[in-house]
């Protein structure tokens, strides 16, 4: 290895670092991972979760998600955590290398293609179904979609067999993710072209074929779920209701008029860009840039009509208007390399707009407001802000394009600061980590807990996952409608007369009948008359029965 090489793979290593630990950042057991750690811990340990509804309905058949985990756990004693977390962080890394490649691929620089890479690096949040370009947890979906990039990359420099090779881990992870990348990589090995590129870029779909042995075999292995889940159905009335109310990102008709507009301006953005990018495009690049976008758009159609017109079932699941997510990524991508080209050509108030639309694609989650910011004292500092690094970055691209790298890395602590962009909120506290420390350690391993008064608060799906021991209902957990019917019913029976109906303070014994063994309640909401079985700081815990 060089030093180019060697200083490239330090510069992306310390990005990968800095957008872990400071922005977009990271999370865990904030979101989706409440719902998987209980899932795995049950699959490693069939005795734990036993009497939870969640954990005891495991849906990783079509995905390596768990196996590689729990591959982890046993040969190397590796917790979950500490493996999902490792994942995570080589994930970021290997798909802004594949940024990397796909700038280097239009001949830009190096400094330049590292400056590119941490204008992505920034991440964004997709409006409408409800993904991250950068998935904050490490969930199947957030390891998929960088693996996607490092293969574009890779395919834009004609290395089609390592394409198809990333490609297939990444369908190993989460099909769902990866469709519209397969799509545009079979369209391109079937393109006419010189015989020994052909039949190069149709080794790479041999890897595809593997890959979608290996997920049929997987789900043909017993995961432990009760219910299966079923693809060739139809959603009835009732499933559509509670689908709406519970996963509305699902329903593109949800999505409102706002959103609709912003992915047409995003698509501008991507069609712009491919046109000011036309002379540099390398051959193979086009396809993706073409083709992933606009199946993004047609996915919100499909979503439309195989869900909300023929009530398909496996719609919910497979959740196929996601693929929004490379408008936006192909935006962002395109816009920033647009910039530098304008540059070159000495078109610097072109540049400065393309470094406008690049830097508020990460700072502003609604466009759309920044076309009238006036009246909302916020999005007009944001307007700002993104205003100042667009001129800070023109300005460092003519004094040596090495600096312009240093403001978006500067982005990172002013789009959070002076930007006020948070990406999650503080739902971690000392007083739930004592709590799930003394249940684990003080409970019998079947006791079932319910927590009365979280309303549709974190806490109780945090608390599972830490104590490993079951709770009775979550609002995190109602995610799972889309996965399960019969889940779907009880989870809403059990939310519709428990915390959805509000807190109404009762004794202790009453909670026995839904089966629970604990009641958990805030300091706030002591249960008069009852002997607390714990106490500390946030929460007070009763024995249901004597």
């Amino acid at each position: 290895m060089n030093a180019h090489r060697l200083f490239t793979a330090a510069a992306l290593a310390a990005l990968t670092v800095l957008g872990f630990f400071f922005f977009p950042g990271h999370t865990f057991l904030q979101s989706d991972t409440q719902i998987y750690m209980p899932m795995l811990e049950r699959l490693y340990d069939p005795t734990l979760l036993a009497r939870d509804l969640i954990a005891t309905q495991p849906h990783m058949d079509f995905t390596i998600y768990d196996e590689t985990v729990l591959l982890a756990r046993r040969v190397f004693g590796l917790d979950f955590r500490t493996t999902l977390v490792l994942e995570q962080i080589v994930f970021r890394f290997l798909g802004l290398c594949g940024i990397y490649l796909i700038a280097r691929s239009l001949k830009l620089s190096r400094p330049v293609s590292v400056w590119v890479t941490s204008m992505l690096a920034l991440g964004a949040t997709i409006l409408g179904p409800a993904v991250l370009l950068w998935e904050y947890e490490p969930v199947p979906r957030g390891f998929a979609v960088p693996l996607l990039f490092l293969a574009i990359g890779l395919a834009a420099h004609e290395e089609s067999l390592a394409a198809g090779v990333i490609g297939a881990v990444a369908l190993l992870y989460h099909p769902p993710t990866v469709y519209p990348f397969w799509i545009a990589y079979t369209l391109l090995a079937l393109q006419p072209d010189e015989p020994r590129l052909m039949r190069a870029r149709q080794q790479g779909l041999m890897p595809l074929a593997v890959a979608i042995g290996v997920l049929l075999l997987l789900a043909k292995v017993n995961h432990g779920a009760t219910e299966p889940q079923v693809f060739f159905a139809q959603i009835d009335a009732q499933q559509e209701a509670l689908q709406r109310m519970r996963a509305p990102y699902n329903w593109v008709s949800q999505w409102g008029w706002g959103t609709y507009f912003q992915y047409l301006m995003l698509a501008g953005l991507c069609v712009g860009s491919l046109f000011r990018l036309r002379r540099y495009l390398p051959e193979s690049l086009p396809m993706f840039a073409i083709c992933m976008p606009a199946i993004g758009l047609l996915s919100m159609l499909a979503s439309l009509i195989f869900l909300e017109g023929f009530k398909w079932g496996l719609i919910p699941q497979f959740q196929p208007a996601r693929a929004v997510l490379f408008v936006t990524a192909f935006a962002g991508i395109g816009s920033a390399m647009a910039a530098v080209t304008a540059y070159e050509e000495k078109k610097r108030w072109e540049c400065f707009a393309w470094l406008f639309a690049a830097f508020a694609i990460p700072t502003q989650t609604y466009l759309t407001q920044l076309l009238w910011p006036f009246g909302d004292e916020l999005v007009l500092r944001r307007l700002l802000l993104i205003a100042g690094l667009s001129a800070a970055t023109l300005l460092a691209f003519r004094v040596g394009k090495e600096g312009a790298a240093i403001v978006a890395v500067s982005a990172m602590f002013l789009i959070p600061s002076y930007g006020e962009v948070v990406n999650y909120g503080k739902v971690h506290s000392a007083a739930l980590d004592e709590l799930s420390q003394w249940a684990a350690a003080s409970t019998p391993t079947g006791a079932v807990f319910h927590f009365p008064d979280a309303g549709r608060q974190p806490t109780p799906g945090i608390f599972r996952a830490k104590s490993e021991r079951a709770i009775y209902v979550d609002w995190k957990s109602g995610g799972q409608v889309n996965f399960m019917k019969q889940l779907g019913e009880e989870w809403w029976n059990r939310w519709n007369s428990t915390l959805g109906a509000g807190y109404k303070p009762a004794p202790p014994e009453q909670y026995a009948t839904l089966g629970a063994d604990y009641v958990v309640v805030q300091t706030k909401n002591k249960i008069p008359n009852a002997r607390a079985v714990m106490e500390n700081s946030g929460y007070v815990v009763y024995k249901t029965r004597p």
